[in-house]
């Protein structure tokens, strides 16, 4: 019971501290970059990363499904 206890004070805690972040201004950075128009490319280096990511976590989960189904 003192663990569940625990555990609501600390998810609390980190709601009522990721309010304070929803409090911030909108950043000027995101202003310039859309302005001129880099933040198309962010976004594209970003996609490009993640699906980079993606795909070689789907490459390494066959190469083990295949080692397990061999051993």
């Amino acid at each position: 019971m003192i663990k569940i206890a625990t555990r609501l004070r600390l998810l609390a805690l980190s709601i009522f501290l990721s309010l304070s972040s929803f409090a911030q201004t909108k950043p000027e950075m995101a202003d310039v970059m859309r302005s001129n128009g880099k933040i198309y490319n962010v976004v594209a280096v970003c996609l490009t990363v993640l699906i980079g990511l993606f795909l070689y976590v789907f490459l390494i989960d066959r190469k083990i499904s295949k080692i397990e189904k061999d051993s």
